[in-house]
C-alpha cells in the first residue's frame, strides 16, 4: 500500500493516476492517524510530518519513506536505515523559485513595498517615509553555495551587486566563473548590506546565526532567510532589531513555525515540554515588527516548482519498485 500525507486535491488526481488503489491524506502524519494506514509499505510526506522512530515501529511493512521537499530532517532518517527502510527526497525542483522568493523579499525590504502598499490603501499619497535604498552596487553576502546560493549570486550579479560567499568548501572554479568572493562567516557578516542564507539545516549549521555572532552583522544591514528557520536564532533576530542593527529582515522560514499555524497546542502540557515556548513568544514579535516582512513557508510555491515535486516524488516510487532506487539519503 502506498499512502500520501499532507495532500492538497489537485495533487490527490495527479497520485491516483500513477498508483491505482493509493490512499491520500490531507493531514500530516502523526501517531494519532497512524494506525488507520499501518500496512503501508511506502509513505510520501512533505515538511509537517515529524517521522519519528516511534511512528516508524507502527509501520511494520514500510520499506520507502519519500519526502516531497529537499530537506529531510523531519525524518529520523537513521532509524530508518536501522530498520532497513529507504528515504528519498526531492534534490532539484526550485533553485530559480526559492532563488526569486529570496530577491523577492530583498527588493520588498529595500524598496518599502509593503509599508508604501499599506499606505496608499490608507489612502495616503506621500513619500515622506517611504524612501528606499538601491541594491545596484551594494554586497550582498550569500551563506550557502549550493544550487539556490549559486542562482542567488547570478541574480545578484546581473542587479550589479558585489558578491560575497560563505561555504563549507571553496568553490575556485564557481568563483572564477560568476565572480565572486569567499570569505570567512564573519567577514560575510560585517561586510554585506544584504545577507541572504541558503543552507540545509543539520547539527553543524543550526543556529550559525546567533547570540554569538549577531552584533557582527553591519548596522543597516537587511537579512533575508527562506532556506530553514533553525538555521537563526530567533532570539539574535529579535535583539539585533533591539539594537538597531537591521533596516529590514524577510523571512519565509521560522524557528518553531508550525506552532504558530496550530497555537492552541501550546495549552498542552505535552507541547510546553517538547518545545521552546520562549521561541514562539519571539516569533510573535517579529509578525508584528514594522521592519519585518515574513511570508508563510512559500519560497518554494510556483506552478513550476510544485510539478517537478509531485513529478520527482512519482519517479521516487517507481524507480523504488523497479529495484532502481533513487534520490536516496540513507
Amino acid at each position: 500500500m502506498r499512502v500520501f500525507y499532507e495532500v492538497q486535491p489537485w495533487e490527490q488526481k495527479l497520485f491516483e493516476a500513477d498508483f491505482t488503489g493509493c490512499v491520500c491524506v490531507a493531514e500530516p502524519l502523526t501517531m494519532e492517524n497512524i494506525a488507520a494506514y499501518s500496512d503501508a509499505e511506502a509513505i510520501s510526506v512533505f515538511i509537517y510530518s515529524h517521522v519519528t522512530a516511534e511512528i516508524i515501529d507502527k509501520l511494520p511493512k514500510l520499506k520507502l519513506i519519500t519526502t516531497r521537499s529537499t530537506g529531510f530532517e523531519h525524518i529520523d532518517t537513521a532509524y530508518a536505515k536501522s530498520k532497513g527502510i529507504l528515504v528519498s527526497n526531492v534534490p532539484e525542483y526550485g533553485s530559480n523559485t526559492v532563488a526569486e522568493h529570496a530577491f523577492a523579499l530583498i527588493l520588498s525590504l529595500s524598496r518599502k513595498v509593503f509599508p508604501s502598499i499599506l499606505q496608499v490603501k490608507n489612502p495616503d499619497f506621500t513619500h515622506t517615509n517611504l524612501t528606499g535604498t538601491d541594491i545596484f552596487g551594494k554586497t550582498i553576502g550569500v551563506v550557502g553555495l549550493g544550487k539556490i546560493g549559486l542562482r542567488v549570486v547570478q541574480i545578484a550579479r546581473g542587479f550589479g551587486m558585489r558578491v560575497l560567499v560563505y561555504n563549507r568548501t571553496q568553490k575556485d572554479e564557481l568563483a572564477a566563473i560568476y565572480g565572486f568572493t569567499q570569505v570567512g562567516l564573519n567577514d560575510l557578516l560585517s561586510q554585506s548590506d544584504v545577507i541572504t542564507f541558503h543552507l540545509s539545516l543539520n547539527p553543524e549549521t543550526k543556529g550559525i546565526l546567533n547570540m554569538d555572532n549577531i552584533y557582527r552583522i553591519k548596522k543597516g544591514a537587511y537579512l533575508v532567510n527562506t532556506a530553514r528557520g533553525g538555521l537563526i536564532q530567533t532570539e539574535a533576530l529579535v535583539w539585533g532589531l533591539q539594537q538597531g542593527i537591521f533596516s529590514g529582515i524577510g523571512l519565509d522560514v521560522l524557528e518553531e513555525e508550525k506552532e504558530l499555524v496550530d497555537e492552541i497546542a501550546i495549552l498542552s502540557p505535552t507541547y510546553q515540554k517538547e518545545h521552546n515556548l520562549q521561541n514562539l513568544i519571539y516569533n510573535h514579535m517579529l509578525l508584528h515588527h514594522p521592519l519585518v516582512i515574513i511570508t508563510p513557508h512559500n519560497a518554494f510555491n510556483s506552478q513550476e516548482a510544485l510539478a517537478r515535486i509531485i513529478q520527482t516524488t512519482i519517479s521516487n516510487i517507481k524507480a523504488f519498485e523497479k529495484g532502481k532506487p533513487q534520490n536516496t539519503v540513507t
